[in-house]
């Protein structure tokens, strides 16, 4: 099954930790923006995650509906349709949800997960985030134990964050004093809370100065530092097997060097939206700039409808995503790490 099982995508994300490797977490607002991470996740043969915030979704049901879970769930099934045609697992994730938007968010998409089962068919996401990162640490995990006992009985994947990442990302703004830098205290509380929890796998996304958006070299300074010294004091307190699978958030315009490091460190996932749009966006604008007489109907005269056609610039844009995507898997190291087998048929 292309959409990552339960079992596929814990082994993905064991076999990344394992190997210094990430799988990009791609979000998308669209068909056509899903399609275009599928197409160059299969061109590096790299297995990989799309993911839909609350934002995302609620244009992806329409402007005249805005329903995230609807739009969620739209474009999911689409995924489902569509993975089989390429030769990669791909796995399905919702990415920052607050605590006042679970009820409308994660929770129908959970409870469309669990119906599904009921009918033996396979769920509908793989994981779910729950950004509780604006809450005081106890709160925040008091929300994810309770969301993780329930994943468990799904086979859902919990994504929490301790530590908040900066900037902003679909209306979730950083506060001026927010806690950018996750302590080795603040994950040694993460992992005696949820480790309790039998069963159950959950990612970390641990901030180490990560903000949402691209900024010029030198206005944000990470600190990748700070994985190592909190996975050291978790495998310390814990053992080896409390060692946590890390997400960097706020991915876009990262350097290599940055990156390299915190993939040494434990993440299996870095999320990616900025970059991805200014790619896709990109596409856009240079086509109509270049057929700009043909795209519009300049001074009463008809235009041209292969210019202004939507199929003609969207398809570019979502080659010009695709190769954006590829990018990253380079940059994440998973170029040929799919775990699809190979058909014999095929030579």
């Amino acid at each position: 099954m292309p959409v990552a099982s339960y079992e596929i995508f814990c082994e993905m994300l064991e076999r990344a930790r394992k190997n210094s490797f990430a799988y990009p977490a791609i979000n998308v607002t669209s068909l056509t923006t899903a399609n275009a991470v599928l197409k160059g996740l299969a061109e590096c043969g790299s297995d990989g995650i799309i993911q839909v915030s609350t934002g995302g979704a609620a244009f992806a049901s329409g402007s005249a509906v805005k329903d995230m879970a609807l739009g969620a769930i739209s474009i999911a099934e689409h995924v489902h349709r569509v993975a089989d045609r390429y030769p990669i697992y791909v796995a399905l994730n919702t990415d920052h949800c607050t605590a006042g938007n679970l009820d409308k968010f994660v929770i129908p998409l959970v409870e469309e997960t669990e119906k599904r089962r009921a009918a033996g068919k396979p769920n509908l996401f793989t994981a779910h985030m729950f950004d509780g990162s604006a809450l005081p640490l106890k709160e925040n995990l008091d929300i994810a134990v309770k969301l993780l006992d329930r994943f468990r009985k799904s086979d859902l994947v919990l994504e929490i964050e301790a530590g908040v990442v900066g900037g902003e990302e679909d209306g979730i703004k950083a506060s001026a004093d927010a806690k950018l830098y996750t302590t080795p205290e603040d994950t040694l509380e993460v992992a005696r809370r949820l480790n309790a929890i039998t069963g159950a796998r959950y990612l970390l996304a641990a901030t180490f100065g990560n903000v949402h958006g691209v900024y010029k070299p030198g206005h944000v300074q990470l600190k990748p530092s700070i994985l190592k010294d909190c996975q050291d004091a978790v495998v310390k307190a814990y053992g080896e097997e409390a060692r946590f699978y890390l997400v960097f958030h706020g991915g876009s315009g990262s350097t290599i060097e940055d990156i390299h490091a915190a993939l040494n460190y434990g993440v299996v996932k870095m999320n990616i939206d900025t970059d991805t749009q200014y790619a896709y966006t990109r596409a856009i604008a240079d086509h109509l700039f270049r057929n700009y007489s043909g795209a519009l109907k300049v001074d009463g005269e008809v235009g041209d409808k292969k210019v202004y056609d939507p199929r003609a610039y969207l398809a570019m844009a979502e080659d010009a995503m695709a190769k954006r995507v590829k990018e990253a898997v380079t940059q994440l190291r998973s170029v040929g790490t799919t775990l699809m087998k190979k058909d014999p048929s095929q030579g």
